[in-house]
C-alpha cells in the first residue's frame, strides 16, 4: 500500500498540471470565457471521470492521464465541455426530466458549440466521429439548443442501441451530481473511458462513488479530494482569477454555496458572456453561431402567460364568500356565547379580477401551424377556467384572420368556450395582415358590442402589416420563438410577449 501512495500522489500532481495547462490554453484562446473558467475549483476524487456542480470541478487523476495519453487535445476539449455545461446552465434542471435524453441533449449541444469554434487545441478524433450525427440532427432541430434536442428525443425516441451509441460518442463528463441523488438511467456507459484497460469506474448511470458529494459535506471530507486551482473561497468578486499554481496540498476548505446562489452566479456569467460575444468579441459570436444561440435561449426573459392575462382583467364584485375579510374570532365567539348565533356573518361578495370585454385574435395564415393555434386557444381556455375568470357578463370574441377576418366566435360563458374548443376549426391559411382585425373590432365598438373593451391579444408569427395608429384599447402581440432567435418587431404602442412552443 505504501508503494502505491507515491504513485497516486504523482498521478494527482501530473493530472493537476494537465488541467492547469488546458485551462490556460482556453484562457488565451477564448478571453470571453475567463469568468466562467475561473469560477470552478478543481477537486480530485478517487473514482469516476469528471463532473461539476457549478462550484467544483471534480476529476479522477487516472481518467485525466488516460484521456491525455490518448490525445493531448482531449483534456482541453473536455475542460471546455464541462465549463460550457455551467455556462448554459444545463446542471440546474428539474429532476423529473428523462435523464438519459437530457444528458445526451446537453452533451450534443456542448460538443456542437465546441466544434463550431474550430479551435486547433480542441480538435480530437472524437469530434471528427460526431460530424455525421450532428449533421443529421441539425436538419431536424432548429434552433440547435439542448432544450430543442431534448424535445426532439421525446417526440422521436431513439432506440436503446442508438441512444447508447450516441451517448458514448458525445460523452466526456458524468452528470449524476446534477440531480442531487443517485441516477436511475436505464443504461451505463462502460467503454472508452477510465483506466488503461479502457474500463470506466464512474459513469452516467450510477453514482460516482466518493466523488458524489452530499450538499452538507465539504470537499475535504471526501477521500483526499482537497480543493486546488480555481479556489474561490468566500470571495465576493467573481472577476478575480484564481492562482494558477498547484494547491493540491493546501487543504483549503470552501463554503458550500446553495444551488440557488450558484444558479444566480452562472446566470450573471452567461449574460455577461452573451454581451461580450455580441460586442467586443463579436467575431467569435459570428463564427460560433450555436454558442450565441444557446446563450440567447438560456438568457431569454421568461414570461408567465397566466400573469400576463391578468393585465386584461377588470376588478368587480363576485357573489361568493369572502374568506379573506371574514373574522373567525367574532364568529366562533358568538357561537360559543349564544350557542347557535354568530356575532358576524361572512361577506357574501368579494372583489375579484375577471375577464369581461376582451378579444383574442388568431393569425391563421399559412405560416402559422394549425396545431399550435389550437394548443394556444386550449391553453388560454384552461387558464381562464382554472382562474375562474369568467364573469357573469363575459363578452369574449375569438377572431380568426389571415388577410381578412375569417371567423368571429362570441363567448359569453364557460359553456360557450367548452363548445368552441370541441368544435374549433381553422379558417384562412392565406397571407398575413393585422389591420382587418383592428378595423373589425372598431366596428364592433361603434355598434356598442363592447361596453368597455379592456384589450386584445394577437397570436401570430409576426410576419404581417401592423396598423399605423394606436387603437383605443391595450394590444399585445404574442409570438412563438423562431429558429433565428431574433426578436420580432412590434409598434411602440403594443406589448410583446414571446413564448416557447413547449410552453404552449
Amino acid at each position: 500500500m505504501n508503494n502505491l501512495e507515491p504513485e497516486l500522489e504523482q498521478a494527482e500532481q501530473i493530472a493537476a498540471k494537465i488541467l492547469n495547462l488546458s485551462r490556460n490554453t482556453l484562457l488565451v484562446s477564448l478571453r470571453f470565457l475567463d469568468m466562467a473558467i475561473s469560477r470552478v475549483a478543481l477537486v480530485s476524487q478517487p473514482e469516476g471521470s469528471m463532473s461539476t456542480d457549478g462550484q467544483f470541478f471534480y476529476y479522477r487523476p487516472k481518467f485525466v492521464l488516460h484521456k491525455y495519453k490518448e490525445q493531448s487535445e482531449n483534456m482541453v476539449r473536455g475542460y471546455l465541455h464541462v465549463i460550457l455545461h455551467c455556462v448554459f446552465r444545463h446542471n440546474f434542471i428539474n429532476t423529473l426530466v428523462n435523464k438519459d435524453y437530457w444528458n445526451l441533449a446537453c452533451d450534443i449541444a456542448v460538443e456542437n458549440s465546441i466544434t463550431e469554434m474550430a479551435l486547433p487545441s480542441t480538435e480530437t478524433v472524437q469530434s471528427a466521429s460526431q460530424q455525421r450525427t450532428l449533421f443529421t440532427l441539425k436538419e431536424n432541430i432548429k434552433p440547435f439548443t439542448a432544450e430543442k434536442i431534448y424535445s426532439y428525443f421525446l417526440n422521436n425516441p431513439p432506440s436503446s442501441m442508438e441512444l447508447h451509441q450516441m451517448s458514448i460518442m458525445f460523452y466526456f463528463d458524468d452528470h449524476t451530481i446534477w440531480y442531487g441523488k443517485e441516477d436511475d438511467s436505464d443504461f451505463n456507459i462502460e467503454e472508452g473511458f477510465g483506466d488503461d484497460q479502457g474500463n470506466t469506474e464512474g459513469n452516467r448511470g450510477s453514482s460516482s462513488g466518493d466523488g458524489q458529494r452530499n450538499e452538507d459535506e465539504s470537499p475535504s471530507e471526501k477521500g483526499d479530494g482537497s480543493v486546488k486551482d480555481g479556489d474561490t473561497g468566500d470571495e465576493k468578486d467573481d472577476n478575480v482569477l484564481p492562482d494558477s499554481k498547484d494547491d493540491s496540498k493546501s487543504g483549503s476548505k470552501e463554503r458550500q454555496i446553495s444551488k440557488q446562489e450558484l444558479e444566480q452566479i452562472w446566470k450573471n456569467i452567461s449574460e455577461r458572456m452573451q454581451t461580450d460575444l455580441e460586442t467586443a468579441s463579436r467575431q467569435w459570436g459570428n463564427n460560433a453561431a450555436s454558442l450565441t444561440q444557446e446563450l440567447r435561449a438560456v438568457n431569454r426573459e421568461r414570461y408567465d402567460y397566466t400573469e400576463f392575462l391578468r393585465k386584461f382583467s377588470v376588478i368587480g364584485e363576485a357573489m361568493q364568500i369572502n374568506d379573506d375579510e371574514f373574522d373567525y374570532i367574532f364568529y366562533t365567539y358568538g357561537l360559543k356565547l349564544y350557542e347557535n348565533l354568530p356575532l358576524i356573518e361572512p361577506l357574501e361578495y368579494k372583489e375579484d379580477r375577471r375577464i369581461k370585454d376582451f378579444v383574442i385574435a388568431i393569425d391563421t395564415s399559412g405560416s402559422t401551424s394549425g396545431e399550435l393555434v389550437q394548443k394556444f386557444v386550449t391553453k388560454t381556455y384552461n387558464i381562464l377556467k382554472q382562474q375562474d375568470s369568467f364573469s357573469a357578463k363575459t363578452n369574449l370574441h375569438i377572431i380568426q384572420c389571415d388577410v381578412a377576418v375569417q371567423e368571429d366566435r362570441k363567448i359569453t360563458c364557460q359553456e360557450d368556450f367548452d363548445d368552441y374548443i370541441k368544435t374549433m376549426q381553422i379558417h384562412g391559411m392565406g397571407g398575413t395582415d393585422f389591420r382587418p382585425v383592428f378595423s373589425y373590432v372598431d366596428e364592433l365598438i361603434a355598434k356598442k358590442e363592447f361596453s368597455n373593451l379592456k384589450g386584445l391579444i394577437y397570436f401570430t408569427d409576426g410576419l404581417g402589416t401592423f396598423p399605423e395608429r394606436k387603437p383605443d384599447y391595450d394590444t399585445a402581440f404574442l409570438f412563438l420563438d423562431d429558429s433565428t432567435g431574433a426578436q420580432p418587431e412590434v409598434p411602440v404602442w403594443a406589448m410583446r410577449l414571446i413564448l416557447q412552443s413547449d410552453e404552449i
